[in-house]
Order: structure tokens, then sequence, then C-alpha cells
């Protein structure tokens, strides 16, 4: 005999649970997010105070212009670090609801079989064929998904190495600048 309530309500609970574990992802996403930029914007506007107060002090223009330079390269600088903080931010955000995801979907896999399963056991005979055609059906579907997750993957780790190699190229041509 089937149990259809029972195993209804394990599905919500389990449905529910996997929702509150999204939303506490995104809340804690959220807060970084909300963290940084805070963080950020303080700093940056007790700079921008310093390097107008240097630059009204300025007693010639060739000082005025040294202060200018100086002053473009820190926020150069600052704002590269900036971009770092925050693609940081969204890959550890992504890998984070990545895992999430790839969790939910293994376990609605397994659930989806076995409610398969459970099914055919119970079905008139000659609904073999059937049962069978919804396997494959299940199972081409999982394969598709984990070569998506896979090419995903790959195109997460070459942006990642390509932003390696541009903020590891501009940080010498930043420096390159300050002596000269």
């Amino acid at each position: 005999m089937f149990a259809v309530p029972e195993d209804f309500s394990a599905y919500q609970k389990a449905q529910f649970d996997t929702f509150l574990k999204f939303a506490d992802t995104a809340s804690q996403a959220a807060e970084q997010w909300f963290d940084l930029n805070v963080k950020s914007a303080k700093a940056t506007a007790n700079e921008v105070v310093k390097q107008v107060r240097a630059l009204a002090d300025a007693r010639d223009v060739q000082e005025l212009a040294s202060l200018q330079a100086t002053f473009s390269q820190a926020n150069a600088e600052k704002a590269t670090g900036y971009a770092r903080a925050a693609y940081a931010w969204m890959s550890e955000t992504q890998a984070e609801l990545s895992k999430l995801m790839d969790s939910q979907f293994a376990d609605t896999s397994k659930s989806l079989a076995a409610a398969i399963d459970k099914a055919a056991k119970s079905a008139p005979s000659g609904s073999e064929y059937a049962f069978a055609a919804v396997k494959q059906a299940v199972s081409s579907a999982n394969q598709a998904y984990d070569a998506i997750c896979k090419a995903s993957k790959q195109v997460v780790e070459l942006t990642e190495a390509t932003v390696a190699n541009t903020t590891s190229s501009i940080a010498p041509a930043t420096t390159r600048k300050k002596a000269a």
C-alpha cells in the first residue's frame, strides 16, 4: 500500500529545509556584500578628505601635480583591491549556491528513482517497458545535468584564471608608474 500523506509530508519538509538553506546562504551573502560596501565607502570618504586637505595645502603647482599623481596611483590600487574583494565575494557566494544546488539535485534524483521503483512494483504487468523508458529519460537528464555542471565549472575556472592574470599584470604596471 502507498503511504501518500506521509511521503508527501516528508517531501514538503525536505523542500522547506532546502528553502531555508538557500535563504540563509542568500542572507549571509547579502550581509557580506553590505559589509564590504559600507567599509569601502567609509574608507573612501576618509581618504577623499585626506587627499582634498593635502591638495589644498599644496604650496606650488609642482607639489600639486606630484600629489595628484600619487593620489591617482593610490586610488587605482584601492579600486583594484575593491574589485578583487567583490570578485572573491561573488566567487564564494556562487560556490555555496552551486553546492546547495548540486545537493538538491542529487536528493531529488534519488527521490525520483525511489518513487519510480516503488510505482513499478505496484504497477500492472506489461508496464515494465514504460518504466524502463522513464528510468532512461531520468538517466539521460542526470547525464545532461552533469555535463552542464562540468562545463560551467570549467568556465568559472577559466574566468578565475583570466581575472588572476589580469590583476597580476595590473599590479606590476602600477608599480612601474610609481618608480617612474
